[in-house]
């Protein structure tokens, strides 16, 4: 019987399915390999790679990624901070530049900007109109951008997007923060909520507050710093005498802008809806600044897949048997009890009993490095590293998680009980 080019199709098919059966060729995967590369981020590496080339679209890829590599500026700040007037927003943000040696970019300091004509055309329609368009606001902040500080040192932006219409734009233009606050939060505004990879802080505060705070505000023209005549009065004689009251914050002017904020913020926070902290700020400005400071420097938790490696710690009786057996049973790890690993081996007669056994008779302590040889061959086994596990009854001490480690067997959770 002849068979036709069908039938031979259909037996490759066949062929090659079965080789790509889990089930009839398991793949296996060295254990170094996930640590690898969760070591060394290579899926967030991966990730802001392919981010950037969406955004830019450059002709020749590879050389725009080998450029993006060697600037190395992944996770230099990118922080949008916005909030209405008064709500100290300028503060915050000077004080979070000063320490995480970054650069402030404002309204005000983009277009005082010299040697740009973007800047001279902003200052011109700003003197007229007490307002920068958006689309030129929006060019003033890429070219600021673009500038080797920038690049290598990080942004916070204050203040910026003032619309929906400029938060858009950003977006557009491929700006993206990191952190976006508001200070303080608003009734309607969504709540905070854990942080993607990216982010912004927003301050609130009632408007009451901040109408009457606006009154206190004080300015030094030399320096730009801004002062409060009752949160923040300078102690030295020669700033104070220097100090000039700003314009525009009397209580009708301050009650205008906040209408606007208000109006204005409802559309922009959507912008930002994985990425959003926000903080009240009708409090001491050192505690905002403090709750700012450990949002924009905490690590944000990452997308990458990971296999679990969880380690249980806790004094006997404690309950690390059972709570291990929940998170096996949930999670679908591999339970691993180093003291029921050791008697395993004994009853199973292993290559390790002899070993083993006179320590079990003696009562005594079974030494590290027989405890690790027990332990490595089970979390090397292939559920181990496919599924991940979660280990119980070592270390025991700080010699023995030094020993862990330099067995590369390194926990990516760790729980006391």
């Amino acid at each position: 019987m002849t068979r036709g080019p069908s039938d031979a199709g259909h037996q490759g098919a066949a062929a090659l399915h079965g080789g790509m059966d889990a089930t009839t060729a398991p793949h296996r995967i060295p254990p170094e390999m996930p640590q690898y590369g969760e070591a060394n981020h290579v899926f967030e590496m991966m990730q802001n790679m392919l981010e950037q080339l969406l955004i830019h679209q450059p002709k020749d890829p590879i050389p725009f990624m080998i450029n993006h590599l060697q600037r190395d500026n992944d996770y230099v700040p990118k922080i949008v901070i916005l909030g209405p007037p008064a709500s100290g927003k300028t503060t915050i943000a000077m004080w979070l530049c000063k320490h995480l040696n970054s650069n402030l970019l404002s309204v005000g300091n983009l277009i005082a900007k010299e040697f740009s004509s973007l800047a001279a055309d902003a200052r011109r329609h700003y003197q007229k109109f007490k307002t920068v368009p958006s689309m030129l606001l929006i060019r003033l902040v890429q070219e600021r951008l673009s500038e080797e500080d920038c690049v290598r040192r990080g942004w916070i932006l204050d203040g910026i997007p003032e619309t929906r219409e400029q938060a858009l734009m950003i977006q557009t233009v491929g700006i993206v923060p990191r952190h976006v606050s508001e200070w303080p939060p608003t009734p309607w505004g969504p709540s905070p909520r854990a942080a993607a990879p990216r982010s912004t802080i927003v301050l609130s505060a009632p408007d009451t507050v901040l109408i009457e705070r606006n009154l206190g505000k004080r300015l030094d023209p030399q320096t730009g710093e801004v002062y409060h005549t009752t949160f923040d009065w300078p102690p030295e004689s020669e700033i104070q005498k220097r100090l000039m009251v700003p314009a525009g914050i009397s209580e009708g002017e301050t009650a205008l802008k906040l209408l606007e904020y208000h109006r204005n913020i409802t559309r922009i926070l959507p912008s930002y809806p994985k990425i959003l902290k926000v903080i009240p700020a009708d409090q001491p400005c050192v505690d905002v600044f403090s709750q700012a400071l450990t949002y924009v420097q905490s690590i944000h938790r990452s997308n990458a897949p990971f296999t679990p490696r969880v380690l249980l710690c806790g004094p006997v009786g404690s309950g690390k048997s059972l709570q291990a057996a929940l998170l096996a049973q949930k999670y679908g790890l591999v339970n691993v009890c180093c003291g029921q690993l050791l008697k395993e081996a004994v009853a199973d007669k292993s290559k390790y009993c002899e070993m083993i056994l006179p320590f079990f008779e003696k009562e005594t302590a079974v030494p590290d490095s027989i405890i690790m040889k027990v332990l490595s061959q089970r979390l090397d086994q292939q559920d181990c590293v496919e599924r991940g596990w979660v280990l119980h009854g070592f270390p025991r001490d700080l010699d023995q998680a030094h020993v862990l480690d330099s067995w590369g067997y390194k926990p990516n959770r760790c729980s006391w009980v």
